[in-house]
């Protein structure tokens, strides 16, 4: 059984991904448990000495936090903050993201700054190990205070509300405590607060999105090298020569990964009569190596913002200090979600060029990609798909974190959106890998227009297993299915 061991060390986005598809259990470091209780016990200790109110801890919350609260209700107090904050609506949270979710606020509480019983993170810990999702619903966060609204729903099952799913069915959570013989946890002073406080929500959306957008960037290159040569194009706008006048990274990568691709194809060796390609063709280094440049910087913020403490107030032994003050904010990962949207909106629309370039009869490949077109309409409707899938993203690429829509009584009034830009990403995301095989699938039937002469052996060996999935069109079929392969084949 493999397992990952929450602690203070740095925890990777790539990491995260492995323990997501490989099925990891996670497990408390020595360091972290210390952690923990060494953080609850100062703050039990202070509530005990200090007159003085606490946010969060003995006042109520946001505009509220002149409300003194006694000591016999600080626990309702935190069991009444994760009921009446989650107002999630909408479609389900997908599951994948929900476990990062629960990752990710495990290891933001093993930090030892946010004032969390070592039962309710171990609780948390359960959830992940025993395939107990919580059910959070998409709607509904501002991105400031944290995620609030879903991180309340995924708090909801530790003290016996909402609903889970569990063995593939959604139940009720009391039914789930019941069936692993599990009482509701008691919440203690400021637990509700260091749960739904938090970027967790933004944050899980984001790493999901950077593993899946580093391997649609991966594959855009595989598929614009195979759409180059198919559509009969010319190798030297990827020559180093040109890129080392101008050595942004991504260009720089982007035109050796082409060249490598591209090495031993007799096409791209072959003798042109075309002086230059298309922008999307020729621009491939420029247009996929800035989305590259992109990922590598959102990579950067994210990678910070998982490995971070970002509830409030936060909770220093070492400095003797509780601080009420604003890590929960999500500007700092808004933005960059933002600007991956923006980025992977571009991917997916200079692949859509590319398609529409293959199926318009040019350099001698036939109408549409059919050998009798008219009877056939071949790959006509592919584009159109493609199109529609790019336009929307150009829709959904509209910055989130320029909104900022006041709440709680002007208290908060300032929010990120960052909530919304993430859930907008992951449509980008979709929307670009839906593109993507559709011209994979125009790229392979054009470049079969060309055989006898074959492309590169990397490029042959991509053809020859796609078409074990997906098959040469001579006359009109069904193609949905086939898109839906082409889909499945590029998450192989």
């Amino acid at each position: 059984m493999n397992i990952h061991h929450i602690s203070a060390e740095h925890l990777t986005i790539e990491r995260i991904g492995e323990i997501i598809k490989n099925g990891y259990k996670l497990a408390l470091s020595d360091d972290a448990r210390k952690r923990i209780i060494r953080c609850r016990e100062y703050l039990d200790e202070k509530i005990a000495s200090q007159t003085e109110p606490v946010y969060g801890v003995t006042t109520g919350f946001g505009s509220l936090c002149k409300v003194s609260i006694s000591k016999e209700q600080l626990s309702q107090l935190q069991v009444n903050l994760i009921k009446s904050h989650a107002c999630g609506v909408g479609e389900r949270a997908p599951k994948d993201v929900v476990r990062i979710m629960l990752l990710l606020k495990v290891q933001s509480l093993s930090y030892g700054y946010s004032g969390c019983k070592l039962d309710t993170v171990e609780r948390l810990i359960d959830f992940f190990n025993n395939d107990i999702t919580p059910v959070v619903y998409r709607q509904g966060s501002l991105g400031a205070s944290g995620d609030l609204v879903p991180l309340a729903h995924l708090s909801l099952p530790l003290v016996g509300e909402g609903e889970v799913e569990m063995d593939g069915k959604v139940i009720p959570s009391n039914e789930m405590l019941h069936r692993m013989g599990w009482n509701p946890i008691e919440m203690a002073s400021k637990e509700g607060l260091a749960l739904l406080n938090g970027t967790q929500n933004m944050s899980a959306y984001a790493v999901w999105s950077l593993i899946e957008a580093k391997r649609l960037s991966d594959w855009a290159d595989r598929i614009a090298a195979m759409s180059l040569d198919a559509f009969d194009g010319r190798i030297e706008p990827f020559l180093h020569a040109v890129h080392a006048v101008r050595p942004h990274l991504g260009q720089i990568e982007t035109a050796k990964n082409m060249r490598e691709l591209l090495e031993g194809s007799e096409l791209i060796q072959g003798e042109k009569t075309n002086v230059q390609d298309p922008y999307s063709f020729r621009c491939v280094p420029q247009v996929h190596g800035a989305v590259k440049d992109t990922l590598r910087y959102v990579h950067s913020v994210i990678d910070i913002e998982i490995n971070s403490a970002t509830d409030n107030p936060t909770v220093c032994p070492d400095d003797d200090l509780i601080i009420s003050a604003g890590n929960f904010h999500g500007e700092p990962i808004a933005l960059p979600i933002d600007f991956l949207s923006i980025a992977m909106s571009e991917l997916a629309n200079i692949s859509e060029r590319r398609i529409y370039r293959l199926v318009s009869g040019l350099r001698g490949l036939p109408d549409f990609l059919v050998a009798n077109p008219g009877l056939n309409s071949g790959f006509m409707i592919t584009q159109y798909t493609a199109a529609s899938c790019v336009s929307l993203n150009k829709s959904l690429a509209m910055p989130s974190s320029v909104d900022s829509i006041p709440s709680c009584q002007d208290q908060e009034d300032l929010v990120s959106m960052g909530a919304n830009a993430a859930l907008k990403l992951q449509k980008v995301i979709l929307n670009t890998e839906r593109v993507l095989a559709i011209e994979l699938m125009n790229a392979a039937q054009a470049l079969e227009f060309r055989f006898p002469r074959k492309s590169s052996p990397t490029i042959m060996k991509i053809h020859e297993d796609f078409r074990r999935e997906v098959p040469f069109i001579s006359d009109d079929v069904v193609m949905y299915p086939l898109i839906e392969k082409a889909i499945q084949f590029l998450r192989k």
